[in-house]
C-alpha cells in the first residue's frame, strides 16, 4: 500500500523547508505557502507577481549554503523563522523585512555571482520551477535507490520535494505521468518528471557539496528524481493517508 510519509513546504524559494503535518490542496494552485516568495538577484529580470524561470532567484544550485536553512512559518502574521547552522536566528516578515532578509541570507553568497536584490511574491502558484503551478512528489524506495548508487546516506530533503509517498517500487513513479492519483481528499494530476540539478549534491545539515547525486542519477541514463503533479480536486492530505491511482 501506498502512503504519505511526509509533506514539506518551502516559504521562501530556495531558503529554507518546513515539515507538516497536514495540508489542504486548493485546485489549480501550488501547496499554500510553498515558494510563495523568492529572493531575485541583482542581474533578474523578472517582476514581483508573474512568474519567472528559477535562474531569475538565488537558490541552492549556484549557492549552497541556502540548503542549510530551516524554516517555520506563522500563517496568520506570515512571519517566517529561518536557521543555519552558520548563522543567527531570524524571524521576519519577508516583503515587510526584505532588507534584514537579504542582509541575513548574503553571508551565504558568493560575492562574484549574483547578490541576493529584492523580494518577490507570487500568489496562488508560488514561483515553482515548473511554468505551472505544481506540487512536488518523491518516492522513498527510488530515494535509496540513489543512495546505493551515490553509495553514501543522502538527506531527503536535498530533493525539495513537498510530499513523499512509501510503498511504490523505485522510479514506479514514472510510470504514473499522464495518470491521476487520490491523496487524501485530494486529486492530483501527474505531469511530468523533475530533472534535477546541482542542489541536490548539497547536505541539507551543512551547506556543503559532499555527494554527487546527478552522477548517480545518469548511471541510470536520465537526471530525474520525482514527479510533478497539479491539483484537479482540492482536499486535505493527512501523514498516513493513502495514495490511489485512479
Amino acid at each position: 500500500m501506498s502512503h504519505v510519509t511526509a509533506l514539506w513546504r518551502h516559504p521562501i524559494k530556495a531558503h529554507g523547508r518546513e515539515a507538516l503535518d497536514r495540508v489542504t490542496l486548493i485546485k489549480g494552485q501550488a501547496m499554500p505557502f510553498d515558494r510563495l516568495w523568492a529572493v531575485a538577484h541583482d542581474s533578474a529580470k523578472a517582476q514581483s507577481g508573474e512568474w519567472a524561470p528559477c535562474a531569475n532567484f538565488n537558490r541552492g544550485a549556484r549557492t549552497a549554503g541556502l540548503m542549510a536553512i530551516d524554516a517555520t512559518l506563522d500563517p496568520a502574521s506570515e512571519e517566517i523563522t529561518l536557521r543555519h547552522p552558520d548563522l543567527p536566528d531570524i524571524t521576519l516578515h519577508p516583503e515587510r523585512d526584505s532588507a534584514a532578509l537579504l542582509d541575513w541570507v548574503r553571508p551565504l553568497c558568493d560575492p562574484q555571482r549574483g547578490r541576493p536584490d529584492r523580494v518577490m511574491r507570487l500568489e496562488g502558484r508560488g514561483y515553482t520551477d515548473t511554468p505551472f503551478a505544481s506540487i512536488s512528489i518523491c518516492n522513498t524506495a527510488s530515494h535509496a535507490a540513489v543512495e546505493s548508487l551515490a553509495m553514501a546516506p543522502l538527506q531527503p530533503e536535498r530533493w525539495r520535494g513537498n510530499i513523499w509517498i512509501e510503498g511504490p517500487a523505485a522510479w514506479e513513479e514514472f510510470d504514473w505521468i499522464g495518470r491521476d492519483a487520490r491523496l487524501g481528499t485530494a486529486r492530483l494530476r501527474i505531469e511530468e518528471r523533475i530533472t534535477r540539478c546541482k542542489a541536490t549534491t548539497v547536505n541539507t545539515q551543512t551547506g556543503a557539496r559532499d555527494v554527487d547525486t546527478l552522477a548517480a542519477l545518469r548511471m541510470l541514463d536520465h537526471q530525474d528524481f520525482g514527479i510533478y503533479a497539479t491539483v484537479v480536486e482540492g482536499g486535505d492530505i493527512v501523514l498516513g493517508d493513502r495514495l490511489e491511482l485512479i
